[in-house]
């Protein structure tokens, strides 16, 4: 693509693109987008069937779980990387290891396999999301980021939709292709990399200026030690008993990586994979924890919602993935509706104060659902949930 106009020597400011560059670019930060996004949802509907085939329905939040420790640890790593060496070569590094980890996923023979596979899948998943972010930071203004950042929710909104609709419809399937149906679920991340890879490839020009940095070894170590002993216990605690040694165990191993981290985060100051300083800021510091509360709940939402759907109320997977659309369809609309409404007035505060209020509702209806509830009010509740999150999700970014 042609060149954009550098800035000058010390100079903060990014390079001046036309509005058809950034379209140029956009192409291919989207289609990787795509991938990330469709496979946090296409995993929901489809994740009973393949425990049931795996033999370890008791151990399936570990393929959600190991996918969110290693996209988590990645995310901060993609970052100071991309500083020191450009943009371009890790996002293509992470389309890349997101299709390998797809493959893998798909020939997976047991769940602790799976688990694995999707570990590598999140270390990729990692730079999609956080690098298709930074370079539109890079490219545009804060004042217009939300009219780009609104193709992306547009993105995610699209592959959110079809997501569970995709995998209930593959993991429905007894074989495609003289392949079991579930094992599209992952399979078929694999011609839409290949795609994205050469629209990244072919697209993603972009001038590098190179920022020193320290890498956070210790950080992301300490990170590790703080995440896996505390996840651990919430996955096995019922089973190994709340006060149990081991539980009791992984408590105090997960506290002192937590103290850790945050030792190790002050130690190297603003090199840190989370610089401390940034919580001084109050729209960062009560966006961060915004960001906390909208994770669990979305992750925890789309986990729960299909399984209660499928085990509870009996459906097959394809029909779970349709029963979800009222909640895809709230964050679609709440993510693309907040983004043209801040774009227009460049006012964002009521949106997570609304949206806060609609996901915490939605969140205590659907704790009260029962076996006899209604699937229309399961449903209306979920859609509720759904549109709080999508007012925070785009909101909170922009923030």
């Amino acid at each position: 693509m042609s060149t954009a106009t550098p800035p000058a020597s010390g100079a903060e400011a990014p390079p001046a693109f036309t509005h058809r560059q950034i379209m140029v670019i956009l192409t291919g930060l989207m289609s990787g987008m795509f991938l990330a996004a469709l496979d946090q949802t296409i995993v929901a509907t489809s994740i009973r069937t393949i425990a049931d085939d795996l033999q370890g329905l008791s151990i399936q939040a570990w393929a959600t779980t190991a996918y969110l420790i290693t996209s988590t640890i990645s995310t901060p790593l993609y970052g100071k990387m991309s500083d020191l060496y450009g943009r371009r070569r890790f996002f293509l590094l992470a389309i890349s290891v997101f299709v390998i980890g797809s493959t893998l996923c798909g020939f997976s023979q047991s769940m602790y396999q799976l688990a694995a596979f999707r570990a590598l899948q999140g270390i990729g998943a990692g730079g999609l999301f956080s690098l298709a972010l930074t370079i539109i930071g890079d490219l545009v203004p804060p004042r217009e980021r939300a009219r780009y950042q609104g193709m992306f929710l547009a993105v995610f909104g699209t592959s959110s939709v079809l997501g569970p609709v995709v995998g209930g419809f593959l993991a429905g399937q007894d074989t495609i292709l003289g392949i079991t149906g579930w094992r599209w679920v992952f399979l078929v991340n694999v011609p839409v990399g290949i795609i994205s890879l050469a629209l990244v490839f072919r697209t993603l020009h972009l001038p590098h200026t190179r920022r020193e940095h320290q890498i956070d070894h210790l950080g992301a170590i300490m990170l590790c030690l703080a995440l896996v002993p505390l996840l651990i216990v919430a996955e096995q605690g019922r089973e190994w008993g709340w006060s149990s040694v081991r539980s009791l165990s992984s408590y105090v191993v997960g506290v002192l990586g937590i103290a850790g981290f945050l030792w190790a985060e002050r130690r190297i100051g603003d090199d840190a994979l989370l610089p401390l300083r940034l919580f001084r800021g109050r729209t960062f510091g009560v966006g961060s924890v915004l960001n906390f509360v909208v994770g669990m709940g979305m992750f925890g939402g789309l986990a729960a919602l299909p399984l209660y759907v499928q085990i509870v109320k009996g459906y097959s997977p394809t029909e779970a993935g349709l029963l979800l659309l009222p909640m895809v369809i709230g964050i679609m609309s709440g993510s693309i509706g907040s983004g043209q409404a801040i774009s227009r007035t460049g006012r964002y505060r009521v949106f997570p104060i609304v949206g806060l209020f609609l996901l915490v509702t939605g969140m205590v209806l659907l704790s009260q659902i029962t076996a006899d509830s209604s699937m229309v009010t399961v449903d209306a509740y979920a859609f509720i949930f759904g549109l709080g999150l999508g007012f925070n999700m785009q909101t909170l970014v922009l923030a």
